[in-house]
């Protein structure tokens, strides 16, 4: 979540040029919002020096569209081509996540012929990032050292469910009037606000991870608004949200394995051995010695577990994950470890910010035990198969079994009446597993496919693999898609996995580094 930060850069400049837009219903019928027009300012960064910022005001309660009104933040880098196919709304998952930077980041990183034929739209979403309001429900709440997430003992799952507890009523205390419009339903509409705002009649759209979801909500409420549709690492939307949360466990875990067998692979670098699941025991005896003795009074067991999650979204991070491992189990050392901490785990302002917005969306969206017992059984039978994040995960949603407001019912994105969506997904993805693609292409008839075999990362596309970019260049150039006989319409190996630390990352490796800084973890 820390690396979610960076997307934030300039995002102070947004609010200036404020406007007002009424959103069309959510019926996906004939109704127009009006066209009301956006003023742009410049906030250019370092990385993307055409970039520009305005914002827009819309209905909290978008079935009261003259009542109080809440403020997006946009962010846009405009086409330049004679050619214009409109814009490209991006979304960097989450819920919770900033899109402000992502606009930026996928307008450089599209081919140039490609990206000058649109005007990239980023935005932060209700409650999110330089939006009004933001939604920062406990500040300190990720603080070290907190209690072990692993509930061995009554006093420690006590521990954690008072912490949780704490969470919800100072949300509720600081809230109480907005967390009943915190949720996807809400942000799709918000969009078509957007739509309205930039004179569109249509809009293309990229989302990553929870921003597929939103992408499939927005073309299920609004079918004849959606030009092409681009999803990537994508949402069961038949889970949302507990059993997706449930499925991602076991995913991770596998992904965890991964890495150790990745570590043993590279023995000579991290003398760690050569046996994967040895190495597996050393990283438990690691975390039960951290949960007896932080290291540096900072990384428990908990925020162990925060450390090397975002492994399971990018194998980038796994050499300096495994140089944090090795310095600790082979030296005694854990200032690398404590330096992965706060790289890695730890959690600032945006990340709390990011949760907020989290929690507020899932526990709105769908119904979630609430039955604390019921919880317990289930990640207890979890955990049994996948030891790795069981618990951590289980902490983390478990707002929801104490959330005030009423849920919603997950909305049926199955759709007979978009032109072709272009889907991607990794078959070894932790966050999104791979079953959420396929599950979502039967859904969006007339789909398309592509999918990187042996692939674990999240958020695969403009992060180097050439196969992958080139069906998205191709989509967004004039929207093609590939058309198979298979469960899958087109299959892209996967890059290799990375090397041990060297001074000079390659091309590939950075360009992965910036796009999961943007997506920040848990989304």
């Amino acid at each position: 979540m820390k690396k979610r930060a960076a997307a934030l850069c300039g995002a102070a400049a947004v609010l200036a040029g404020m406007v007002t837009a009424v959103p069309a219903g959510a019926s996906g019928g004939s109704a127009t919002a009006p066209v009301v027009g956006l003023a742009w300012k410049k906030c250019a960064t370092g990385d993307y020096p055409t970039l520009q910022c305005a914002s827009l005001k819309v209905p909290l309660d978008h079935r009261e569209p003259n009542g109080r009104k809440i403020t997006l933040a946009l962010s846009r880098v405009p086409h330049t081509a004679k050619t214009y196919q409109g814009p490209l709304l991006v979304n960097p998952g989450g819920p919770g996540g900033s899109g402000l930077t992502l606009a930026g980041f996928v307008a450089s990183s599209l081919p140039k012929k490609v990206a000058a034929q649109y005007d990239v739209i980023g935005f932060d979403p209700r409650g999110v990032g330089a939006s009004r309001p933001a939604l920062n429900c406990r500040p300190g709440h990720f603080a070290p050292v907190r209690p072990d997430s692993l509930p061995a003992t009554s006093k420690t799952e006590r521990a954690n469910l008072e912490r949780v507890e704490s969470f919800v009523e100072a949300c509720v205390g600081k809230y109480a009037d907005v967390l009943p419009y915190i949720d996807t339903v809400s942000a799709v509409k918000d969009m078509d606000a957007i739509r309205a705002a930039l004179g569109a009649g249509k809009i293309n759209y990229f989302g990553y991870s929870y921003g597929t979801y939103l992408g499939a909500v927005y073309a299920k409420l609004f079918p004849n608004r959606v030009r092409r549709a681009v999803l990537d690492s994508v949402v069961d939307p038949t889970g949302v949200w507990h059993d997706d949360n449930l499925q991602q466990d076991h995913a991770f875990n596998d992904r965890h394995r991964a890495l150790m067998a990745w570590i043993a692979k590279n023995d000579k670098t991290y003398r760690l051995g050569n046996d994967p699941e040895r190495i597996e025991a050393k990283w438990y005896a690691m975390r039960s010695a951290l949960a007896r003795k932080p290291a540096d009074g900072k990384v428990g067991a908990s925020e162990l577990e925060d450390t090397f999650m975002p492994g399971g979204y990018y194998n980038g991070y796994w050499p300096h994950l495994a140089e944090a491992f090795a310095a600790f189990v082979n030296k005694k050392d854990d200032d690398p470890l404590v330096e992965a901490y706060e790289n890695f785990g730890a959690v600032d302002a945006s990340g709390e910010n990011g949760y907020s917005v989290y929690a507020s969306v899932q526990c709105r969206d769908a119904s979630w035990p609430r039955d604390w017992d019921q919880w317990r059984d289930d990640n207890w039978a979890v955990y049994d198969k996948a030891p790795f994040m069981t618990w951590n995960n289980a902490w983390y949603n478990a707002p929801c079994a104490f959330w005030p407001t009423k849920s919603l019912t997950p909305v049926d994105v199955s759709n007979t009446a978009l032109p072709p969506v272009l889907i991607l997904q990794a078959t070894d993805d932790a966050a999104t597993p791979y079953e959420g693609g396929v599950v979502t292409h039967h859904l969006l008839s007339g789909s398309s496919l592509v999918v990187e075999q042996g692939g674990g990362n999240h958020g695969i596309t403009l992060s180097g693999n050439a196969c992958l970019d080139g069906h998205l260049a191709r989509y967004l150039s004039d929207g093609t898609v590939p058309r198979g006989q298979g469960e899958a319409d087109a299959v892209c190996e996967k890059l290799p996995d990375p090397k041990p630390l060297s001074a000079k990352p390659s091309s590939t490796s950075s360009r992965g580094s910036m796009l999961h800084g943007l997506l920040g973890f848990r989304g």
